[in-house]
């Protein structure tokens, strides 16, 4: 059996250093990054962002994904195997730390001392990662529209065709996720069925989608630079922008960007309702993660 577990490194700027959230754990007398098991059918991100704000008294913003810790754990009987999967979070303002018997203390650690401040080694590679990323400046989130039916099925026009009762279920489970990047603004494809992809998640941010015919896959037929022209503009404004397109368009942009500044991606494969984090220094992609609604 495989105990799933989520957590993040929490960082905030402080005097022109970076600094990182350590909780303290009596039970085990030890220095810990913020983390936690999953709760059944929670999602990683979803258990990330909570455990954080139960261990930390931080509300975060998630960033870039981070090496994932797996180790043996002792549970009646013998042991299982245990995966962490952890995120890059910058830090909110305020925060709400009250000592319980879980955490009874957060120390927040300048970064260059994080991995001889924490107990178990173990956690090194994911300090080490997030010591080697440049200062993040802007984030696109590049996301697929979901499940919409099939196009051989529907006699109307295809930019009219609406998400089935699927993509309904998958635009409510993106409306939980998106939100823990913060999004800034939101834009989509002209079609229908990105509009109402992204629908729940803006109405709850607060955000009105702008619709941009060069995220149409019509468009980038012609023209299939383009699109990853306009993110890298997007990614200058250095903010969060929430993207909905379609699956001929963002693979092929994903590894434009990719390929042009030299971050790796294993496959830029994107189901629906699924897409990627990009993050940039300035117009420079730094690191493009993928996510899913698909919980573990």
């Amino acid at each position: 059996m495989v105990i799933r577990a989520a957590g993040g490194l929490v960082w905030r700027e402080d005097h022109g250093g970076v600094r990182v959230a350590l909780v303290h754990r009596p039970k085990y007398d030890d220095w810990s990054l913020p983390k936690g098991k999953l709760d059944p059918g929670e999602h990683p991100m979803l258990a990330a962002a909570r455990e954080v704000t139960e261990e930390a008294g931080v509300r975060a913003v998630l960033g870039p994904r981070l090496p994932s810790v797996s180790y043996r754990v002792g549970v009646p009987g013998g042991s299982d195997d245990k995966v962490v999967d952890f995120w890059a979070m910058a830090a909110g303002p305020t925060d709400d730390f009250t000592p319980n018997d879980e955490i009874d203390a957060v120390r927040w650690v300048r970064l260059e001392s994080v991995t001889a401040a924490l107990t178990d080694d173990d956690y090194a590679p994911v300090v080490a990662a997030f010591a080697a990323l440049p200062r993040i400046t802007a984030t696109v989130l590049l996301v697929r529209h979901a499940s919409a039916g099939s196009r051989d099925d529907w006699t109307g026009p295809d930019d009219r065709r609406p998400l089935d009762d699927k993509g309904r279920a998958q635009a409510a489970l993106l409306a939980d996720l998106l939100p823990l990047f913060a999004p800034e603004r939101a834009l989509t494809a002209t079609v229908l069925r990105c509009r109402q992809t992204i629908g729940p998640a803006a109405a709850r941010l607060g955000l009105t989608p702008v619709a941009e015919r060069v995220f149409d896959e019509t468009a980038h037929a012609v023209h299939p630079e383009r699109a990853a022209h306009r993110v890298r503009e997007l990614a200058g404004a250095r903010d969060r922008t929430l993207v909905c397109s379609q699956g001929g368009l963002i693979p092929d942009t994903v590894a434009l960007l990719a390929d042009s500044d030299g971050v790796p991606v294993p496959s830029v494969r994107t189901p629906k309702a699924a897409g990627w984090v990009l993050s940039f220094a300035g117009s420079r992609l730094i690191a493009a993660d993928p996510f899913s609604v698909r919980r573990h």
